[in-house]
């Protein structure tokens, strides 16, 4: 017995000098961020499982908790994360105009957002692919051509169905939800979106369709103001702890919806494939 009790003593302090270690490999906090003595995020409410109000109002989604996380780990509590919701045209603003201080809020990596913002290191992927009505003729994305494709407005769908497939019309909107009413109102004929968000919608509205044709894949980052060297360094520290601790699975098991888990898991933990 007494050689079990010392055996246990000795794993528990491993373990607890491997998490002391373990903490200790995240950077100083910067100062002009510790001075403030709260994390201040920009984060997606329409967006799940990413981002989200949950039906009681509250925060949720897996690019949520990577918020609530870094706040525990700078300020020692979750509570410490002032969280405001941002939409695909105001998220950038937000941040430039140093109303939150971080963006973890769906934010594709691109050469003209990274002339504006600095990016963290990616920490997912993702692709884009286009929800039609369940009986609708449309088959392929090349049959949307004259027709109506709804996007978001400051979306990376937006610029892209403009850049490569111009002879479709564009309707732009502010969220999720007036995207998905204007195509069930058959005000367009199409509504473009991350795979990540279709994979939930599809899954629970039996009215609607994807076209299983993705487009688009991106890398996707934190978004964080230019020549903020320290608070990035800080930034990629936290999102490396959180991948070796296995918390995006863990997150990801906690928001996604049932049976879809491992399609987002995969975002996170595998390798980007090549656009075809």
């Amino acid at each position: 017995m007494v050689r079990i009790k010392s055996g246990l003593s000795a794993l528990c302090a491993s373990l607890l000098l491997a998490n002391v270690v373990h903490a200790a490999e995240l950077p100083p906090l910067p100062k002009e961020i510790k001075d403030k003595g709260v994390l201040k995020v920009g984060v997606r409410c329409d967006q799940p499982p990413y981002g989200f109000k949950d039906a009681s109002g509250n925060y949720a989604g897996i690019e949520t908790e990577m918020a609530l996380q870094i706040a525990e780990w700078a300020f020692g509590s979750r509570d410490k994360a002032e969280l405001t919701c941002v939409t695909a045209e105001n998220r950038i603003p937000q941040l430039t105009g140093k109303k939150v201080d971080i963006l973890y809020a769906t934010l594709g990596v691109t050469p003209e957002r990274a002339r504006v913002v600095a990016f963290s290191d990616a920490y997912r992927w993702d692709g884009s692919d286009v929800v039609v009505l369940k009986d609708s003729p449309v088959k392929h994305i090349a049959d949307l051509k004259g027709k109506t494709v709804i996007a978001l407005k400051g979306s990376n769908q937006a610029r892209w169905f403009e850049e490569k497939q111009p002879d479709t019309e564009s309707m732009r909107l502010n969220s999720t939800a007036d995207a998905l009413q204007a195509l069930k109102q058959k005000r367009a004929d199409g509504a473009a979106f991350d795979i990540a968000l279709l994979v939930g919608i599809t899954k629970n509205d039996s009215s609607l369709r994807r076209l299983n044709e993705p487009f688009l894949l991106v890398d996707a980052a934190a978004g964080l103001r230019k020549g903020e060297t320290e608070w990035l360094a800080y930034v990629n520290a936290a999102q490396t702890r959180m991948k070796a601790e296995g918390l995006y699975r863990k997150w990801a098991v906690k928001w996604a919806p049932e049976g879809t888990v491992e399609h987002y898991v995969s975002g996170f933990e595998s390798k980007r494939p090549a656009e075809k």
